[in-house]
Formats: C-alpha cells, structure tokens, sequence
C-alpha cells in the first residue's frame, strides 16, 4: 500500500515545469560525457553542445566525420566516440558502418584536443538483416568488457565486443542479434542485470513523432532481454521508461549518467519541444529504479509543501512557538445535535506577529499544516543549475523568509531573500523516489558539496550526502 501511494504521489506532484535552457537544440544525442568540469553530448551531423553547470547548454562540442547517431564514453583517461556513416536512407545499398575514433580531451580549445582515425567496428552488407546505425556503448562494471550495440528497425538490433584499450572490434568476434523493432539503442548495467533500452515508434515527424523508451533485462549481456511480463525483445518486447508528456514528445536515445551512489539521470532527445517550435531538444530527467526496473521520473514542480524527514516523517520547521488555534476545543465524540461549522485552517496573519525578525533557527516536528511548516519552492534559473534543473529557492509560503546555509553547517530563515548562494538549493530525485537537498554553497567551503541531513528526531545540520543514510532523504508533501 505504501509503495502504490508513493507512486500516486510522484505522479500527481512532479509534473516537469522546467527543460534546459540555452542553446539545447540536437537530434539523436550520445550519452552526457563530463571532461574537465563540463558536460558534453554529441549529436547527427558532427556538432554537438555543451555545459558548465549542465542546466544552460551552448554550441560548441565537436567530433569529425558526420554521420547520424554518435556516443560517447570515458575509459581511462580518454574519450571513445562512435559514429555511424555511410548510410544512405534506402534499401539495396550498404546498410552502413559504425567506427570508433579517440581524444584525449572533448575540450575543443585545449592542445590535446583531436581525435584519431576512425576505426572501422562493425558493418551491414546491402543483403545483411541489419542496418547498422545508432551505435551504443557499455563497459561491463564486473568485467571490464567492452560492448556496442546498434541497428535499426529493418532488421536486427546487434552486440559486439569491442577492446576497451583500442576501441577495435575483438578479432573473430560475431556480432549477436538481441532485439528487433526498435532502434536508438543503449546497454546498462545495475544490480545484477543487463538492461538493453530501445527507442520504439516512429521519428523525425516533429510534432506527430510516437518515439518512445522501453527496455528489457538479462543476466548476461548477450541476452536474451526480457520485459516486465516475460516478452523478449528479439519478438518486440519492452517495458515502457519513458513516452510523451509535459509538453514535449517523442522521447529517444537514452543515456544513462551516474552522477555518485543514489544519484542518476538519464538523457534523450525529445522529438518536439512544444513550447519551442516543435524543435528537437535536449531531455535530461532523474533516472528512478523501482524492483530493478529503470523509470524516467517526472521533472521537479515548483510548489507549496510539507518538506518531510524520510527517517522519521517529521516536517522541516520554523523554530518558533507553537500558537494554538482559536477553534473551541471538543470533548469525546461531540454533540449529534450541535451543527457543524468547518474549523478554518490557521494562516500567517494569526501568527507571524509571535516570530522572531531575524535570523531564525530550522528544527524538525510533527506537520500540523501550521504556517511555519509550509516552504514554497521556486526555481530560479536565472541563478544557474546543475545536471537536468535549475536552482530553487525555499521560503515560508507567503513571505520573503528564505531557508539559507551557514559557515557553521547550519540551517537557518533569514529574513529576506536576497538570492546569495547560500539561499540556493538543488533538489535531485534519488533511484529510490526520494529527494536529496544540497546547498549551493556553504559560506566559506567552496567547491565543497553539503546536503541536508537529519542528526536526531527533531535536529539538522548540513552534511555530506550519503545514499545508504536514511538521514539524508527527503520528500515534498503536497497537503
């Protein structure tokens, strides 16, 4: 019963407000790649963009050669990236080929910035079952093994192993047919299980774009993947991980990036950004595991809620005293023959003259829907980001009175706004459904990350984030 409420929960409160902003126009992006500080994604035709903080994007990211289709990946200290080329759009020719090429850097204005020459990894002869487009890359975490996986509708999605050290295809190794009836596809790997993501429908339609993400799983990274109710995808099967919605349609090419434990985002195209045109645009969403299923969540809602302590369900409060409500109190079960009169909800003016002017201290306590347990939560993205959000600000519903960070680690109001670092939070959605709160910086500890973490039933400080932590989990309550 829990599980099934949290879950209504998620889907009635997180209905995205907020994309990237910027320059976050691309078609078929290569999984997120981070080198030196900035995120980057490449997509079809050589270009790409990129990011400082991963919420404003620019043009700017290149890799040679054209072609549709690419991804990226990190191993060591260098950067593969795998293209397809020489696919005409018709059948009776060459159904295409797929090469790997390697940097050192994707930074464009450094000196170890160039790339090799493509390495030619995998092929489709014009009478081949494949069209081999729209590679993808895996680094089996329990081996090291090196995979790619590509193809398209007209024909066979395929695997083959790749050497991690020269990005070459393994001699003599055949590729394996592993699902059909998609394309777009991407491997990986958690808790056990392979899971291979396919973008399903139809594309490049704008508006009437049907592509979707589904996926299915496996004990080994050949195969056979199997969806949710037993279907293998070498027969059409896949549980859905991400459709329409929000205003933007036609989600595909997945990509995963793992930010630390607990935090994951997933990436994609969506087909058309209805509030910009109907252009292609960069996706990014918090990556939600539930029974070792991958679900895309919904993007973070700007809001009025009750901010609550996983660990013991306590509410994020004022500091203040408690003021009583005015309603005559009842003795045991009332009077049938007493008419009832709705009892109003207490509200800011019948307490605010009872707090404190300035700084005011943060505590936990039972949620009594009071007016100093009620937070507004508003993105500011004019002050930046980070990975798929903006950063918020969080404020007693009708006043100026911000939560803020101290030198000391410590939470506090203060009285007014201001829009200091200090006053700017990240809200990341964790693969278990619960929230992470992180300050944008704690005075006098920069480039240090802090979280909001519980130290007892009703005490908080600011600390490092720790998924395995009960104390570091956070939800928003909407009533």
């Amino acid at each position: 019963m829990k599980k099934i409420l949290l879950t209504a929960i998620y889907t009635a409160m997180f209905m995205g407000a907020f994309a990237q902003t910027g320059d976050i126009f691309i078609h078929d992006p290569s999984t997120i790649v981070k080198c030196d500080g900035k995120y980057y994604t490449f997509g079809t035709g050589g270009g790409g963009i990129m990011s400082d903080d991963g919420w404003t994007w620019r043009s700017g990211a290149e890799r040679p050669g054209g072609g549709v289709a690419p991804d990226a990946i990190k191993i060591g200290d260098r950067y593969l990236i795998s293209y397809s080329a020489d696919y005409p759009g018709t059948r009776g020719k060459t159904h295409g080929v797929v090469t790997t090429m390697w940097t050192k850097t994707l930074d464009p204005e450094s000196p170890d910035f160039g790339f090799t020459d493509p390495e030619l990894v995998a092929w489709a002869g014009a009478d081949d079952d494949c069209w081999c487009i729209d590679p993808a890359f895996l680094l089996d975490p329990t081996t090291g093994r090196l995979w790619c996986s590509y193809g398209t509708y007209f024909g066979a999605i395929r695997i083959v192993e790749l050497d991690p050290k020269t990005g070459k295809r393994i001699e003599d190794n055949e590729p394996v047919d592993i699902a059909i009836d998609c394309e777009a596809t991407a491997l990986m790997y958690h808790n056990g299980w392979y899971y291979l993501l396919g973008t399903h429908g139809t594309c490049c339609d704008g508006a009437n774009s049907t592509y979707n993400i589904v996926c299915g799983r496996s004990k080994s990274v050949t195969g056979p993947y199997i969806d949710n109710v037993g279907r293998d995808m070498l027969e059409g099967g896949g549980k859905m991980v991400l459709s329409a919605g929000n205003r933007v349609t036609g989600p595909g090419h997945f990509g995963q990036y793992i930010e630390e434990e607990g935090v994951e985002k997933m990436s994609c195209h969506f087909e058309a950004d209805l509030e910009r045109s109907g252009k292609s645009v960069l996706g990014i969403r918090a990556l939600l595991w539930k029974n070792d299923w991958p679900v895309a969540a919904d993007p973070f809602k700007e809001g009025t809620y009750e901010i609550e302590s996983e660990r013991r369900g306590y509410a994020l409060e004022l500091a203040v005293d408690f003021v009583r409500m005015g309603a005559r109190a009842g003795r045991g079960f009332g009077n049938a023959s007493t008419p009832d009169v709705p009892v109003a909800d207490q509200s800011l003016s019948d307490v605010i003259s009872t707090w404190p002017q300035g700084l005011t201290e943060i505590r936990l306590g039972d949620y009594m829907f009071r007016p100093h347990q009620r937070w507004t939560v508003t993105a500011v993205p004019d002050k930046g980001g980070y990975l798929g959000a903006p950063y918020y600000k969080i404020t007693i519903e009708g006043t100026s009175r911000a939560l803020a960070a101290t030198a000391d680690c410590e939470l506090v109001s203060v009285p007014e706004y201001t829009g200091a670092p200090e006053q700017l939070w990240r809200i990341e959605q964790l693969i278990d459904g619960t929230f992470r709160i992180v300050s944008e910086k704690v005075p006098g500890k920069e480039g240090e990350q802090f979280a909001l973490v519980c130290t007892g039933d009703a005490t908080l400080t600011l600390g490092r984030f720790d998924f395995n932590n009960v104390n570091c989990k956070w939800n928003f309550r909407d009533r």
